[in-house]
């Protein structure tokens, strides 16, 4: 197991005894959305593999804008989800209890801020993001758990158009 996994893990372990009113917008709860997060940047090769699916998948354009330090372009779900192909699609899915199409909605909303708040500095982390997730799950490192509220509220934010 690797450090995004045992993130995710201290994360979903901490946040499953959470009440729903922590839950992000369109009824999703952060816990969902960080097992599918960490699940898709192990599976896609961390940020750097994200990036180069959607670069390869047309969405060049709009994942630069992402890493970037301007505005960044939304992106469509069915784009995302032709972009990231039916094997991850189908395990982020499942990860978060839904069809496909609902998983390329959800990360439509998130991944671009996601990404942003990946890469402060406008360019790819040495670490390959997975220490900047460490961060936004709250500093789960160093023996503290993850701030949920904190985790909650940037959760939603992104969800929020």
């Amino acid at each position: 197991m690797g450090l995004l996994d045992s993130l995710v893990g201290a994360a979903a372990q901490a946040m499953s005894g959470q009440q729903g009113s922590q839950a992000a917008a369109g009824g999703l709860d952060p816990q969902m959305i960080v097992g599918a997060l960490g699940a898709l940047m192990n599976n896609a090769g961390g940020l750097s593999g994200i990036l180069d699916k959607l670069q390869q998948g047309g969405l060049a354009e709009a994942a630069a804008s992402w890493v970037g330090t301007g505005e960044n372009q939304p992106v469509s779900a069915e784009a995302l989800g032709g972009a990231l192909g039916p094997d991850l699609m189908g395990m982020i899915a499942s990860q978060l209890g839904g069809n496909s199409q609902q998983a390329a909605g959800t990360l439509a909303d998130v991944l671009p801020g996601l990404i942003d708040k990946l890469t402060p500095q406008g360019q790819l982390p040495a670490d390959n993001g997975l220490g900047g997730l460490g961060a936004l799950l709250g500093g789960a490192q160093g023996g503290q758990g993850p701030d949920l509220g904190a985790l909650a509220g940037m959760l939603g934010g992104l969800l929020r158009k």
